[in-house]
């Protein structure tokens, strides 16, 4: 049932970031990575292990965001580096399809708006900036590798 609350505590943290409740969204991701902390992925009977990484990467894309808004860019650039480290080391494509099913789901335009407005409004430094230009080149690649499958899935 764990998972669950964490599932539902992304949602919850997607919703506030829309509605620029960044500090709100900062909890519920917060609380979600809590959750799925506590236990091993042998604890989860119930989503497979997939699931639980959605939910994961999710997260911590969203407490990016929050944590850009709130201009806390020590801790956004520790999550980005967390989350791109861990996704792209894995190598077996589950971050590439986390990236693609949230944005699907019209999940990942908001963190990608917010990355691109810290990326061209704020001053950061060298570090922070690298890898926030990482990861919004990474969100920029799934959405377009995802229009264009789609296009040709039209023909």
């Amino acid at each position: 049932m764990e998972d669950r609350r964490a599932e539902k505590s992304c949602e919850q943290a997607c919703e506030s970031l829309k509605r620029q409740d960044y500090e709100m969204a900062l909890k519920h991701c917060t609380e979600a990575l809590l959750s799925l902390g506590q236990y091993s992925m042998a604890d989860f009977t119930g989503p497979c292990p997939l699931e639980i990484e959605s939910i994961k990467i999710e997260s911590l894309l969203y407490r990016i965001a929050s944590f850009l808004q709130l201009k806390n860019y020590g801790q956004a650039d520790e999550d980005c580096r967390h989350v791109l480290g861990e996704g792209l080391a894995k190598g077996d494509g589950a971050f590439q399809a986390v990236l693609c099913c949230m944005q699907l789901k019209g999940k990942l335009q908001t963190v990608s708006n917010i990355l691109a407005k810290s990326l061209t409004g704020e001053s950061l430094n060298g570090m922070v900036t690298k890898d926030l230009t990482r990861l919004k080149t990474l969100l920029t690649e799934t959405e377009v590798r995802l229009f264009q499958w789609i296009s040709l899935e039209r023909v």
